[in-house]
């Protein structure tokens, strides 16, 4: 069976987002209160003042640093950590449960302690985000790490390859998925839990600016900043991390 072509898939996307839009102006018309669900007309003039203000940049810009530099921390202490406790089954009977632990400590409780701790700076809303997404990346890892195939293992020590060659040509194309997997579903929380530590304690941001027009009950307003970083997010989806993914598993069909 052969797969769509990447025609097709694009085609069916853009058809499905358009969809959703109907519903969403279907939806806005039966209810018939702008002030409760606007349009997409209503939101995308928003979002065209303030990208012409430029405010939208300005606070995009912000968030995407806030998400670029927790995402970079996560990824790299979490692959760490990960292939450590795969490798090593001493450190995962130690230091399982850990992971168990600040799997599942609430977002906003670290967020909380991030800020009485450290203060309400960028250090503390970075360090928050970072520490609630490490653990999802060393579990993933770890999990890829165990299921590194023995075979090639046996296979890299007969030939006695050198140990940055057996990473590079064993270790690491078996783990390429896991890693997009990470990155997928990271990038996915990680932009979340930023819009919660703005919202709680920035001065600049996507969150921030949903805070603000939260209280003035601008609906319209949250809608617009919600919604132009979903759409970065998804060019970012559509074209860096598919790329990602498919080189990532592209040894599995050669």
């Amino acid at each position: 069976m052969t797969g769509t072509s990447p025609q097709m898939n694009g085609t069916i996307t853009a058809i499905s987002l358009m969809g959703l839009i109907v519903v969403w102006t279907v939806l806005a018309w039966l209810r018939a209160d702008p002030t409760v669900l606007p349009t997409p007309r209503a939101v995308w003039e928003i979002a065209r003042t303030e990208a012409a203000s430029g405010a939208l940049a300005h606070h995009m810009m912000a968030t995407i640093w806030r998400v670029a530099a927790a995402f970079g921390l996560a990824m790299t202490f979490g692959l760490i950590i990960g292939f450590a406790m795969g490798r090593n089954e001493t450190l995962d009977r130690w230091f399982g449960a850990w992971l168990v632990v600040f799997l599942n400590i609430p977002a906003l409780v670290v967020i909380v302690l991030c800020y009485l701790w450290i203060g309400l700076n960028e250090v503390a809303a970075i360090t928050a985000v970072a520490l609630n997404k490490t653990a999802m990346v060393a579990v993933t890892i770890r999990e890829g790490t165990r299921a590194l195939d023995p075979q090639l293992e046996d296979m890299a020590r007969s030939f006695r390859m050198g140990r940055m060659t057996h990473v590079r040509h064993v270790v690491l194309p078996q783990l390429w998925p896991f890693i997009a997997s990470s990155t997928r579903n990271g990038l996915a929380i990680i932009w979340k839990i930023v819009l919660v530590v703005e919202f709680l304690g920035r001065s600049n941001g996507i969150g921030f600016q949903i805070h603000l027009y939260f209280q003035l009950f601008e609906i319209g307003y949250v809608m617009a900043y919600a919604f132009s970083f979903v759409l970065f997010i998804l060019a970012l989806e559509w074209t860096i991390i598919n790329l990602f993914e498919k080189r990532a598993t592209k040894w599995r069909l050669a």
